[in-house]
């Protein structure tokens, strides 16, 4: 099978398919498995040609003998090329191709149809797997799920594909992210499913199709975009922008590889949109070989040509590139890797492309044979392909004379100048006819030439090439020219700008956006723009920008060009839409009054004004339009006039703003004109709807025209649903409202969600007039985002009403109104708006600003709110302003005093909040107070903590202590007084404090000596010591007298202990510690005599009584025994048993005793008057312990009855006894004869049967079976026998004789 592999793979210690191109891949899969007509060789040869004709057999490896002759000739050419041979034998296994080629076309010709078809049959059927529908690339928005689908057919069931799905290369594994990615294959169809995609999902992906005749794979892209408006592909990516560390360059892009062979690969890239602030110091290069995930870097030295040629590969591997830039600040993240590519001459690659010859059943063999062992001649037309400043591109071509060996070159470098040749190659000659040269001294000139050589020696050197200066040619291109930004959407902005002049090799621009004013310049776009105009989406809308360009080749960046104009960053404006709902509000005998409402659409920016146009209707004949107004008017109203009367006019209205004047409006219906004579008003008109809630809105209009007899003196209010029939029009308001210009409707029983309209009608004395039209239809919905006016109140005390919109459009504005009526007057208040938010500042509040005041936000979609400020509200507000205008610093502590170290006095406060330019004064019986000897004080301004200390207290030190802070206009002030008892205690604890302080100077006592009773019942004296030295001497003491130093003493971490291990009558007294050195003495006493040595021991009496066990009971030979176990016993412990809540006589029945740690009741010979509640207590001078236990007489184990005294009976007889059995729990039986226990076998059966009854069997007595027989009971309550007495006798005539 080796002549199986490929001689590409031969030379691999790695192989892995990855490296292949998908091209190459697949042309590589059908040489390989490539099915071919063989023949076997069937007759001899001649010195010209053995032909061989038999078709059908074919060779266990696959190949026809032509195949397997090419890959052992193409693998002994490759071990051969090694060592130095001719390259005319792969010249020369082409032209034997070839001619094999133009044979079997040859036969192929003579052959029939049938056989023709029935050969061709089999190639048409085993193929690789195609895609009939390739992936389609997709641009999604960020979290949107994206599908890419392919089709693949498996019509050749023998054949059938495998899918595999690849990001980047990488196999994509649906269970490594679960809910991530979603595979399916279904009828052909196969799909890859992303969901909620993020920016890392921005990758290429490739679907591959493989089967047994090779593999094919589709490409498909996936960008993920965050941006608001139109999708772009250059904008920027995130993931390739954003760097790891502050201030580091972007990622380079589009990392390509150029010029490969086998001695190097040409590596380009293009350089990042961002640059971090700093100047890029150039680029590292990194390869990875196909299959690992090991990456190597391949310069030294940063490269600041976008080019860069790696050498060092091994032939025949692919690898994959990336490169990272650097700046002063650090690296940046790498680049995307580039495809893969194969380390070889392009024409081994072109070679693995290429489809075999066929074999056509012939060997040539030729006459030709070249001589061996010929030194190869000059290289020709060397030249220098590429010059940088960091390395050199040198190309030529083989010699003519060349031997049969193929040859290898060395290459050699000259200082123009001089004619000092130095060879760069020095160990390995290159294989390939080109190379690369680094580490040349920039700015020298240097001239070059090869050498070829082979097994026979090295031949002459080629004609040099002329002087070639290190350095860069190409150029950094120009700045552009004049930028130029146009307004497009809310969200971007269209820059266009002047082409760099004379710029080569051009890449494209760079474009970047800075907010004005922030000085921080942002990227526009990620990959280079070849064009002079991009739109540059993502920014902020009614932020103001200016805009800069940048060129760039592969010398680098060019200058920026000029900063362009500033452009607010708002949406184009365009003419107005037309107005519509024309009416007719008065009518005299030559002129109308017209009202409409503003069109839907105000083209971007506010509407300056309406024209009307009018014209004659003669007998429905409509006539030329004419120019009521030539200066546009503002308001939604208008009189024509010159009108003629009782004749018919229509009219049409268009709106104008800052881009024109829009299209006329469908004209009106036809009025006719007369003057108007009806009693009642007009309808009143202009209604506007405002500040709508789930549950309110508010609704405005303007009075009628047309009063009628009399003036109008109320309006009625109607509502409906909007889809309800007309009859379904009821009130709002029962009563006329006396608001002239508005009114407030609160819909509380309606439906949240309902869509209603409204109209309404005026009123006269004469009556209701006509109905006003009905207004647009709005849903009872308090929309998102949704704000209320907000009343503060500052630290200056200034009142002022806030309101906030979030869906502001560049040409919105805030129109705050009192009473609905807009506010003119800027005498009682002041409008200040920043952004989206707008105050409105109350100059000197009074009763004349009571009302309703509510703002209006203009472009947008009603965003509006109301306050209503009463005479309360206000009342309430102007108590706010005056605490704002004279505050009060707040205390989060009043002033309180202490005690330090040393009895040292500390008096404090702390407050709540205080600026660095606060300040204290310190206040002693109304005199002021300051640093020195005596006090001392500190202002902790962080804080808010202040002190003062005085050393010590005196008598004239009694009275009254106060703070006073002033932080700006606040003030506060808190005192302390300390008269009488409470200076005088205060006074004595510092000095006890002072002298403490005194006392811890030398060795001293942390703890005074007192007493532990440890569960053992030990007792250990102890104390804790302090400030202790080698020299310090710790001596104890009993009533006078030194206890010497035994095992008893101990001192660990600053403890003094004395162990008493059995304490007894004999270890009462008072003992004493003293410490002592030459810094002092301290002693510490304990009194255990009396009343201290009582509390002592009903302490050890305590552990004693919680060690004991519960009281528990035992039978004995005598009787019965109630105990109690200790872990220790002391003779003076004070125990009492009860019975029955009384104590108990002890007599000779009933004895008392301890027994090492065992303390037991006994009762002898028990009856049924001992049951009963038994206890002992334990008395340790507090509550002492009881332990109790209930005994019950039933309880007891008992034989109550059936067994006889004595029982004679007849040899060879059954013998049946049984007694009842009493006891709880239930006791245990055992049978005795003759005072040994027996047990129950086939002659004495003995049963236990339900707990209560105990039978003795035996079958058949005989003499053996006679003596004395017992049965014990027992349980834990105690134990009873019964015993009886068996005889046997032998019957005889005399009457029997007993045994």
């Amino acid at each position: 099978m080796s002549g199986s592999i490929p001689f590409y793979q031969k030379h691999q210690r790695h192989y892995d398919r990855g490296y292949r191109s998908k091209e190459t891949e697949s042309k590589l899969s059908q040489y390989q498995s490539s099915s071919r007509y063989a023949a076997a060789s069937a007759g001899s040869s001649t010195s010209s040609a053995i032909s061989t004709r038999s078709r059908g057999s074919e060779f266990a490896t696959g190949f026809s003998d032509s195949e397997e002759a090419r890959v052992r000739g193409t693998s002994a050419y490759m071990a051969r090329r090694d060592l130095f041979t001719s390259g005319l034998e792969m010249e020369r296994s082409e032209q034997i191709s070839r001619r094999e080629a133009m044979r079997e076309s040859a036969e192929r010709i003579s052959l029939n149809k049938r056989e023709h078809f029935k050969r061709m049959n089999e190639d048409s059927l085993m193929h690789p797997p195609e895609f009939v529908i390739k992936p389609r690339s997709h641009t999604v928005w960020e979290k949107q799920c994206v599908r890419l689908h392919c089709t693949v057919p498996d019509h050749l069931k023998p054949l059938i594909p495998v899918l595999s799905t690849y990001k980047n290369n990488v196999a994509i594994d649906p269970l490594a992210n679960p809910g991530k990615y979603k595979l399916e294959s279904r009828y052909n169809v196969h799909s890859l499913e992303i969901n909620r995609c993020d920016f890392d999902d921005t990758a290429q992906y490739h679907a591959s199709a493989m089967n047994s005749k090779g593999e094919q794979s589709a490409f498909a892209s996936i960008v993920v975009k965050r941006f608001k408006g139109d999708v772009d592909e250059s904008l920027p990516s995130p993931r390739h922008a954003d760097a790891e560390v502050e201030g580091a360059p972007g990622a380079p892009l589009d990392v390509r590889c150029l010029d490969a062979n086998k001695d190097y690969i040409i590596v380009t890239w293009k350089q990042p949109a961002v640059d971090g602030g700093n100047s890029i110091l150039g680029y590292f290069v990194d390869r990875c070989e196909v299959g690992t995930t090991h990456w190597i870097q391949c310069n030294d030295t940063p490269v600041k040509f976008a080019r860069f040629p790696v050498t060092g590969l091994v032939e025949g591997r692919s690898y994959t590139f990336r490169v990272r830039a650097v700046n002063k600040s650090g690296m940046s993240r790498p680049s995307r890797v580039s495809e893969p590519v194969a380390a070889m001459d392009p024409a081994d690659r072109a070679r693995m492309r290429g489809t075999s010859a066929p074999w056509t059943g012939q060997i040539i063999v030729t006459e030709e044979e070249p001589a061996e062992g010929v030194v190869p001649g000059r290289p020709l037309e060397l030249q220098v392909t590429e010059a940088t400043k960091n390395y050199v591109v040198l190309s030529w071509k083989p010699p003519g004379e060349k031997g049969l060996e193929g040859v290898m070159y060395y290459v050699e470098k000259c200082v123009s100048g001089t004619d000092n040749w130095q060879r760069v190659n020095t160990e390995i000659p290159v294989k390939s006819p080109r190379f690369a040269l680094f580490d040349l001294a920039e700015g020298k000139s240097y001239s070059f030439r090869v050498r070829c050589c082979n097994s026979a020696g090295v031949g002459e050197p080629s004609d040099p090439t002329e002087a070639t200066t290190v350095g860069d040619k190409l150029d950094i291109p120009s700045a552009p020219g004049k930028v130029v930004p146009t307004r497009n959407t809310d969200t971007s902005v269209v820059v266009s700008w002047e082409a760099s002049r004379d710029a080569k090799e051009l890449v494209g621009y760079y474009i970047e956006s800075s907010v004005v004013g922030s000085n921080v310049w942002e990227p526009c776009n990620n990959k280079p723009v070849n064009a002079t105009r991009f739109i540059c989406h993502g920014l902020m809308t009614g932020e103001t920008y200016v805009f800069r360009v940048r060129a760039v080749n592969a010398a680098g960046l060019s200058q920026f060009s000029p900063e362009s104009e500033p452009v607010e960053v708002k949406a184009a404006i365009a003419s107005p839409a037309p107005p519509y709902g024309i009416t007719v509000l008065e009518c005299v005998r030559d002129s109308m009054v017209l009202a409409w409402k503003q069109p839907n659409f105000i083209g971007g920016a506010d509407i300056t004004g309406y024209f009307v146009d009018y014209r004659e209707v003669i007998d429905g004949v409509p006539g030329k339009w004419h120019e009521a107004n030539i200066r546009a008017v503002s308001e939604r109203a208008y009189r024509v006039s010159d009108l003629k009367e009782n004749k018919k006019y229509q009219f049409q209205v268009r709106a104008a703003n800052m881009a024109g004047v829009g299209i006329p409006s469908l004209p009106s219906n036809t009025f006719l004109c007369e003057e108007w004579t009806i009693a009642v008003p007009g309808p009143p008109h202009d209604l506007q709807i405002r500040e709508v809630r789930s549950d309110s809105l508010v609704l405005l209009w303007k009075p009628p025209v047309y009063q009628g007899r009399d003036p109008v003196n109320g309006f009625y209010v109607d509502i409906k649903e909007a889809e309800a029939p007309e009859e379904a029009w009821r009130g709002v308001n029962n009563k006329a409202t006396e608001k002239s210009f508005y009114f407030i409707l609160q819909i509380k029983n309606l439906k949240e969600g309902e869509t209603y309209v409204f109209r309404v009608r005026a009123q006269n004395k004469a009556g209701v007039g006509n109905t006003s039209d009905v207004t647009e239809p709005v849903p009872a919905v308090t929309k998102p985002g949704s704000k209320e006016i907000v009343v503060d109140v500052d630290d200056d005390g200034i009142i002022s009403l806030n309101f906030e919109c979030c869906d502001m459009t560049p040409d919105s504005k805030f129109v705050w109104s009192k009473n609905y009526e807009e506010i003119s007057d800027a005498s009682r208040l002041t409008v200040e708006t920043k952004g989206n938010k707008s105050k409105a500042v109350f100059k000197t509040p009074g009763e004349e600003d009571v009302g309703i005041y509510s703002c209006l936000v203009t472009h947008t979609d009603g965003a509006s709110a109301s306050y209503t400020l009463s005479e309360e509200e206000l009342k309430r507000l102007l108590e706010i302003s005056h605490d704002h205008k004279f505050p009060i610093i707040p205390l989060k502590s009043e002033l309180a005093v202490e005690l330090l170290e040393k009895g040292k006095v500390r008096f404090w406060l702390q407050a709540e909040k205080i600026s660095p330019n606060g300040k204290v004064d310190y206040i002693f019986n109304d005199n002021a107070v300051s640093q020195g000897e005596k006090y001392k004080m500190n202002f902790d301004k962080n804080t808010g903590v202040i002190e003062m200390i005085m050393e010590s207290l005196t008598p004239a030190d009694e009275g009254t202590y106060t703070f006073q802070l002033q932080d700006g206009k606040a003030t506060n002030q808190s005192s302390l007084v300390l008269i009488g008892d409470v200076f005088k205690q205060l006074q004595q604890e510092s000095e006890f404090q002072r002298k403490e302080w005194f006392r811890k100077q030398g060795p001293h006592f942390i703890e005074y000596l007192g007493y532990e009773v440890t569960p053992e019942c030990c007792v250990i004296l102890k104390c804790k010591v302090g400030n202790m030295k080698k020299e310090t001497s710790a001596l104890w003491y009993k009533d006078g007298h030194e206890i010497k130093s035994d095992e008893h003493l101990g001192f660990t971490e600053g403890v003094l202990k004395l162990e008493i291990a059995q304490i007894s009558k004999k270890d009462a007294g008072v003992y004493e510690v003293v410490l002592k050195d030459d810094r002092g003495k301290d002693t510490s006493t304990l009194n255990l005599t009396d009343q201290g040595f009582k509390d002592l021991m009903n302490e050890v009496f305590s552990f004693i009584a919680n060690s004991s066990t519960p009281l528990k009971v035992t039978s004995t030979d005598e009787g019965i025994r109630l105990y109690t176990f200790v872990s220790y016993y002391n003779d003076l412990l004070q125990v009492t048993w009860h019975y029955k809540d009384s104590a108990i006589a002890f007599s000779d029945r009933i004895k008392s005793g301890v027994v090492g740690e065992q303390l037991w009741l006994q009762i002898s010979e028990p009856t049924e008057k001992d049951m009963g509640k038994y206890a002992i207590e334990f008395n340790d001078g507090k509550g002492g312990l009881r332990r109790t236990l209930e005994l019950s007489g039933q309880d007891r184990a008992r034989v109550a009855g059936g067994l006889p005294d004595v029982v004679t009976i007849q040899e060879g007889k059954a013998l049946n006894l049984t007694c009842n059995i009493s006891g709880n729990p239930v006791p245990e039986v055992t049978w005795l004869k003759n005072d040994r226990e027996i047990t129950s076998d086939e002659h004495c059966i003995l049963k236990f049967e339900s707990g209560k009854f105990a039978s003795f069997t035996i079958t058949g007595v005989n003499t053996s079976d006679s003596g004395k027989y017992s049965i014990l009971v027992k349980n834990k309550y105690g134990t009873e026998s019964g015993d009886f007495t068996v005889s046997v006798f032998i019957p005889d005539e005399a009457g029997g004789k007993k045994k």
